[in-house]
């Protein structure tokens, strides 16, 4: 059960002119569950993306990569995405990247297009070959769905070991315009910065300028989804795009602008949003966890310690069993990989509880007063380093039995 996290209602899901989702049923891993989504574009849209740092990234993300880079020397635009899960596609060698082209060039053929303009995205089991023959067969059923209303279908289409979908929206008012965002993700196990095992797609009716979309899905996402952890696993399929079909009266066409500032603000929000989504639903969790690491000399320290905090497994078990076992959390911090931190000047909070003063433990600490922080289903952990004015957060969850449980059992 997901920590606080209500299920999105349908109705709220804002339509984004210019895009349009449909949605299948293709039996890729299991019968009787959607697992095919397909997103056309308008030929007005633009297209940019994020993707995992494992060096082991599946065949979509370099056949999206490629295809992406593509958009440089050509004026075809990207008229669709395909996503499939149950099959990630990934550590599959050259069969690999031959599937993820015929699932291009498929689609391509059914849409009139070229499959270079075609992204493909994969998402479940790791290492085994993709059934490529039933995504063909299901992208028909998929186009024969297409409509602008579908979000709520395309998010369920996505997910693995979620345990509901998640999708959100919301509207913002830029130079007298009202443009619309509206994203999915999926991902609740092998999360970690950089990217987490997600897939999280996102589109507003804006008109962006490639090099500024580009730009901008960068700074969204190390704001969001480069901020949460789950179990410290890179995964190989990770990817968040970000779709701007060009449809609204506004257009953004320079970094240094109001509109772009405007426009980043909202997609930034969103993003945040739809990655605490992940967090919220991590496997087995119980817990939602904000861990703000302040007075840093730099963000990236901060950044260091916040994520040696996230990633504990003796810390995030002490969270699950609502064990006031703190000095978990000053051992994390001192093993970060700060050399001269000076612990003699820190201070540890649990939310109002003012846990380590000056290194050591504040005398007025009560570990009653701990546990009552700890028991409650969200936590703020805060660190002060006292060494200058950089501060980071990031987003976790704790580690229960429900998390091994899920991950012994993934593939049966």
């Amino acid at each position: 059960m997901a920590v606080n996290l209500p299920l999105p209602v349908p109705a709220h899901l804002k339509p984004v002119a210019g895009i349009e989702l449909g949605h299948a049923e293709a039996g890729v891993r299991k019968a009787n569950r959607k697992d095919l989504l397909v997103m056309r574009l308008a030929p007005t849209a633009s297209v940019a993306g994020v993707f995992t740092t494992n060096r082991f990234c599946a065949a979509p993300v370099q056949v999206c990569k490629a295809h992406l880079e593509a958009l440089r020397f050509s004026d075809a635009p990207i008229r669709a995405l395909v996503i499939n899960t149950g099959n990630a596609n990934a550590g599959t060698g050259e069969a690999g990247l031959i599937n993820a082209n015929a699932t291009c060039a498929a689609l391509a053929d059914l849409l009139g297009c070229e499959p270079s303009q075609i992204l493909p995205f994969s998402t479940g089991v790791i290492l085994e070959p993709l059934p490529v023959d039933r995504i063909k067969a299901g992208l028909p059923q998929a186009i024969a769905n297409l409509k602008e209303d579908n979000w709520y279908n395309a998010a369920e289409s996505i997910m693995t070991t979620d345990t509901q979908p998640k999708a959100a929206s919301r509207t913002v008012t830029i130079n007298g315009v009202t443009i619309t965002l509206t994203g999915i993700s999926k991902g609740a196990g092998m999360i970690k910065p950089n990217m987490a095992t997600m897939l999280g797609f996102m589109a507003t009716d804006a008109k962006v300028a490639q090099p500024v979309l580009e730009h901008m899905v960068k700074e969204a996402a190390d704001k969001s989804f480069n901020c949460i952890t789950i179990d410290g696993d890179t995964s190989t399929n990770d990817s968040f795009m970000l779709v701007a079909t060009g449809t609204a009266a506004l257009e953004v066409s320079e970094i240094d602008s109001p509109e772009y500032a405007a426009l980043l603000e909202a997609v930034t929000g969103l993003s945040q949003e739809l990655s605490q989504m992940i967090v919220r639903d991590g496997e087995g969790a119980t817990k939602f966890i904000t861990i703000t690491v302040e007075e840093g000399s730099s963000v990236e320290e901060c950044r260091k310690i916040a994520y040696s905090i996230g990633h504990s497994p003796l810390v995030k078990t002490a969270f699950f069993a609502s064990d006031p076992n703190l000095g978990r959390i000053l051992a994390a911090i001192g093993y970060a990989g700060v050399d001269d931190l000076d612990v003699s000047k820190l201070n540890l909070y649990l939310d109002d509880v003012w846990v380590a003063k000056n290194g050591g433990r504040n005398p007025d600490y009560r570990e009653e007063d701990g546990q009552r922080v700890m028991k409650q289903s969200e936590i703020t952990v805060r660190v002060k380093l006292a060494r200058g004015d950089a501060a980071a957060t990031i987003w976790t969850c704790d580690l229960s039995h429900d998390y091994v449980s899920i991950n012994a059992d993934y593939r049966s």
